[in-house]
């Protein structure tokens, strides 16, 4: 296989697509919100991309096996058409987030993407029960209008700046002079969050200007919920530490 093998799975014609990518990350967010929108929302597959970058292993689903891989999909929401970005994995290297990345915005840019949202979860160190958004955009404007929507941009957060695909998506999409910005949901970072991709997906919704039902994500939510309670329960009755969490992940 060479470096990137990307397999073209339909050829859509879209409207002025806002690119959304949700990979694996900090509690999940941002998958969990990919993995949604397509859950509830029409779309196709467009893209596959296989890559030597990538974990060297295969996907199980029902015993079947499937070479590591992230996709693409296009998705009507609400009259306004999305280029949805998932999948299970982040490549293992610096140069690997680098070439997948620019091999991402290339597709989008093939689609007439003129947007992008990259979307994760910024770790708290603790269990939290409310749930800011925290930002960060190439552009002024950007800025103003997440701020308007209710996402914070806070002074040195998140420190270390914003690793892998999503990080790299802003500073690769300003040197494209593509408009991009993160959303990045508050969770501990101990545990897979849907009360924080509900929290990202709200905003998302309120900027490009969609609706979806959020009944499968509060489900989720509820779950996790009974997650915490054992815990709780194991470290007889009190509420968990911060300590007694670090095992989680």
């Amino acid at each position: 296989m060479d470096e990137f093998d990307i397999e073209t799975l339909a050829e859509p014609a879209l409207s002025d697509p806002v690119l959304v990518e949700g990979l694996p990350g900090v509690g999940h967010v941002g998958k969990l919100v990919a993995e949604h929108l397509l859950e509830e929302l029409d779309g196709e597959p467009v893209r596959r991309v296989y890559s030597e970058h990538f974990p060297p292993q295969v996907d199980i689903d029902e015993g079947r096996a499937t070479l590591a891989s992230a996709e693409l999909h296009a998705v009507e929401a609400d009259g306004q058409d999305l280029l949805v970005l998932t999948g299970d994995h982040q490549a293992q290297d610096a140069a690997g987030h680098y070439r997948l990345t620019d091999r991402f915005l290339d597709i989008a840019e093939e689609f007439g993407v003129e947007r992008v949202f990259a979307l994760g979860g910024v770790p708290t160190g603790e269990l939290i029960d409310e749930y800011d958004v925290i930002g960060a955009a190439t552009a002024d404007e950007s800025i103003e209008n997440l701020e308007d929507a209710g996402v914070e941009f806070r002074e040195g957060e998140p420190a270390g700046g914003i690793v892998g695909v999503s990080g790299l998506l802003l500073g690769l999409a300003e040197r494209r002079d593509l408009p991009a910005a993160c959303l990045m949901g508050e969770t501990s970072g101990y545990l897979v969050d849907p009360k924080s991709a509900r929290a990202v997906l709200e905003i998302l919704e309120d900027i490009v200007g969609f609706e979806v039902s959020f009944d499968s994500l509060e489900e989720r939510a509820d779950e996790m919920e009974e997650v915490v309670q054992k815990i709780q329960q194991m470290e007889g009755g009190q509420a968990a530490t911060d300590d007694d969490l670090r095992y989680i992940g």
